[in-house]
């Protein structure tokens, strides 16, 4: 009897350990399965960790996992394949390179004269293209005479807008001698002269196209969630309108189908409640940031004053223009571009600037 009342509490004791083990391992196994098949993403409230006390529980658990890659789809790798291989291929440089500057208009260009003057002496280092998309233009110029593509009606904010950029780009690289593509608007005007503009650009190694994260609701706030897989919403981007890309990004530009299709489809004003995506502002920062982040500047060569905040950039009237104004918008790109070199350098030492457009 004695034997009996010592033996069975060392048995129930030699139970509630095992028990104790198996329902810790049990409950670790749940939460490490629901971490593994919903990984938190940056758009969502709830994790798996939502119900713990613990800050770092997500960190923690994510160490112990597998990186979730998702798989590219058939129309991705095809698309994928294509740019890259696009992009491996070397410049082809010609003895007589050009610079391609592309006119997107409504009509006639108010400052013909003063690009006229900028042309000046400069043949053969430049071709003009110009898309008017309402009446057809009257020239004074004879570099501008007979420049004009096949246009179409562009409407702000809509993909015709991108569809004209596109136009522009297919007719300039008809020419194999264009070797740097400039989309201006008619009220865009030089700060620099030709020549200071064509070495610019021609010993740049990277495209001017701006391209950023804006979280707000217009930035992010505009992605779509039909554009999925195909562009995630981490990686929408925004970005001026006005670029200057090499021929390679020019080209890879017209070989895309896939990632022009979402904006298409997906990106426009009202597209969605109160969602206003327009395309040509995120179409190509977001293209460019998810097929070549490297080979672009993230900024624009193109000076446009947002200060007003409002939907469009400041209209400069004949009052507001001085000989002072047009020096110190200089100086400003000047003190910005040494900036984002500096930037730059600094951050190749721990791991490569503004032409001068004006609109």
């Amino acid at each position: 009897m004695g034997e009996n009342l010592h033996l069975s509490p060392r048995h129930r004791s030699s139970l509630k350990k095992p028990l104790l083990i198996v329902l810790l391992v049990c409950i670790t196994s749940v939460l490490l399965v629901i971490t593994y098949m919903y990984p938190q993403h940056n758009n969502s409230k709830s994790s798996a960790c939502a119900g713990l006390s613990s800050r770092g529980c997500q960190a923690a658990l994510s160490g112990w996992l597998p990186v979730h890659v998702r798989k590219f789809t058939d129309e991705e790798v095809a698309a994928r394949v294509v740019i890259k291989d696009i992009l491996r291929l070397p410049p082809a440089l010609t003895a007589k390179s050009k610079i391609a500057f592309m006119f997107l208009t409504p009509g006639t260009l108010p400052f013909e004269k003063l690009w006229d003057k900028f042309f000046q002496g400069q043949e053969g280092r430049f071709s003009i293209y110009i898309h008017p998309s309402r009446l057809r233009p009257v020239h004074i110029s004879r570099h501008f005479s007979d420049r004009e593509i096949h246009s179409d009606h562009v409407t702000w904010g809509r993909i015709s807008m991108v569809d004209a950029e596109r136009r522009l780009l297919a007719n300039a690289l008809e020419d194999p001698d264009n070797q740097h593509f400039v989309l201006l608007s008619e009220s865009c005007i030089p700060l620099h002269t030709f020549d200071y503009t064509y070495r610019y650009l021609m010993h740049a190694n990277v495209s001017f196209i701006d391209s950023f994260e804006d979280l707000g609701p217009h930035g992010t706030g505009r992605h779509m969630d039909h554009m999925l897989p195909e562009i995630p919403r981490q990686d929408f981007r925004k970005g001026a309108q006005w670029f200057t890309m090499k021929r390679q990004h020019a080209v890879i530009v017209m070989a895309d189908g896939l990632y022009y299709s979402k904006f298409r489809e997906y990106c426009r004003p009202g597209v969605e409640a109160n969602k206003n995506c327009i395309a040509d502002e995120h179409y190509l920062p977001t293209f460019f940031h998810m097929l070549d982040p490297g080979g672009i500047s993230n900024w624009s060569v193109t000076y446009v004053d947002w200060s007003e905040r409002r939907w469009h950039p400041k209209t400069y009237r004949a009052r507001d223009v001085s000989l002072k104004l047009l020096k110190n918008i200089t100086v400003m790109l000047q003190h910005f571009i040494q900036h984002i070199n500096q930037a730059r350098m600094l951050s190749q030492s721990k791991a490569g600037s503004s032409s001068g457009l004006s609109c």
